[in-house]
């Protein structure tokens, strides 16, 4: 069974590092699945997602002129629902909704827009403290003017 770019094939994982999985591919070869490359979600660490032993559909991605492969198991499988209806195509995470209700599942860490909104809040609340003061008459650098 010859394979190459575009291929989707059956492995199974034969070593875990902090940076992705190697799968042993049929033919004698192997590849390597990158962390990006394992879940559609961010993947902190290869371990929660993937265990030696495991089989596996990857779908080939690259083949460099060591001969060396490069695999992908999200492009070997449809990618998830969109929710919410809100058609966002600016790279924005498709998992869960956009309100005030992202609390509800503590176990799910918050998305990059959710964290950066809190931050902004957070930010502008600091700042206006800070011009509360100077109009009192509070100095941020020691001494009156």
């Amino acid at each position: 069974m010859e394979f190459g770019v575009g291929s989707i094939v059956e492995g199974k994982v034969t070593g875990i590092t902090k940076f992705g999985a190697f799968v042993s591919l049929p033919e004698n070869k192997s590849g390597l699945v990158h962390i990006s490359e394992i879940a559609y979600s961010y993947v902190n660490d290869v371990k929660d997602y993937l265990k030696e032993g495991q089989e596996v559909k990857v779908k080939v991605i690259g083949i460099d002129e060591n001969g060396r492969i490069n695999l992908s198991i999200k492009k070997a499988m449809d990618p998830p629902p969109r929710t919410g209806g809100q058609g966002r195509s600016n790279g924005a995470r498709p998992n869960g909704p956009r309100g005030g209700s992202r609390r509800q599942a503590p176990a799910e860490p918050a998305t990059f827009e959710d964290r950066l909104k809190q931050f902004m809040q957070a930010s502008d609340s600091k700042l206006s403290e800070l011009r509360y003061m100077d109009k009192r008459g509070g100095s941020r650098r020691g001494g009156r003017k």
